[in-house]
């Protein structure tokens, strides 16, 4: 696959809000988001449709996807923040029009329910996205010195990510993942990275039994199995049994980094996906410029 990287965003260009998900209310959530980033030195767009509810989504599926499209397509915006995660992703993705997408890479942010998106971006446009801060949860709400720095390294720079975790051994490919729970909503399509892949993976209050039938399930996909070469595991916040985790994620049998945080907590990394990446001896290294 050609994976294209987004060109990285930089003062003075405009920041799309979209809400491709879950219905978003939170409108003094917003305002404070768009004043966080405008003092950042960024403008800001806001989709028309960001507080659309269709039941438990921000509007129709045509509308969520039109509006993915439409700030793509975009001249204007640099880049896409999702407002925030919930549910609803799952079924925009064979209503996307992923021309559009390959033929407007620009910079895609959102974690938990955005998985989706991002997995669907990676394998149907190309596109290398992020696990990354959104505005209900960071940006809106007192984001944190940590996300934000590094939100700013991922993003804005082009030198290498390395976070530390525990691990001794080594692995490469390029790097995939997200929200464990959403990745595997999407079994039944093709979503998979066709490239030897690392994932990283983090999830909220799943119980240890749900995790283990969700790694489970991953790995009887035979191409998952094939090629995944490493494991980056974040946190599992809210688990009944963390003591369990381990024992469930040894089964996936290939080199593992774990205590990274990628997690729906306040402080969180931001990670490239589709980007090569490496596990070398505890350490988990994404090189942006490759």
């Amino acid at each position: 696959m050609n994976i294209v990287k987004p060109k990285k965003l930089q003062k003075g260009d405009c920041i799309g809000i979209i809400a491709p998900c879950g219905v978003f209310k939170a409108a003094d959530r917003l305002e404070k988001g768009i004043e966080f980033l405008q003092n950042a030195g960024f403008r800001v767009k806001v989709s028309e449709k960001l507080f659309a509810r269709e039941r438990y989504m921000a509007g129709t599926d045509a509308e969520r996807a039109e509006e993915i499209e439409k700030f793509f397509a975009d001249d204007e915006v640099n880049g896409i923040i999702c407002a925030r995660g919930g549910y609803g992703a799952i079924r925009l993705v064979d209503k996307i029009d992923y021309e559009i997408i390959r033929a407007n890479p620009k910079v895609f942010c959102g974690f938990s329910d955005v998985t989706a998106l991002s997995a669907m971006f990676l394998k149907r446009a190309g596109l290398a996205t992020y696990s990354a801060p959104m505005i209900n949860g960071d940006f809106g709400n007192d984001i944190s010195d940590f996300t934000w720095e590094n939100f700013k390294q991922a993003v804005m720079s082009d030198v290498p990510l390395v976070f530390d975790g525990s691990g001794s051994r080594c692995a490469e490919g390029i790097s995939f993942g997200g929200n464990l729970a959403t990745l595997v909503s999407l079994c039944g399509v093709d979503f998979l990275p066709d490239e030897d892949f690392i994932l990283f993976i983090e999830d909220l209050n799943e119980p240890a039994y749900k995790i283990d039938r969700m790694v489970t399930q991953l790995r009887n996909i035979e191409k998952f199995t094939r090629n995944l070469k490493g494991v980056v595991l974040g946190e599992f916040s809210d688990c009944d049994h963390p003591e369990y985790l381990d024992e469930i994620f040894a089964e996936f049998e290939v080199p593992t980094v774990k205590g990274l945080k990628i997690t729906h907590s306040h402080d969180k990394i931001t990670v490239p996906i589709g980007v090569p990446a490496r596990i070398e001896n505890g350490k988990f290294i994404l090189r942006q410029n490759s």
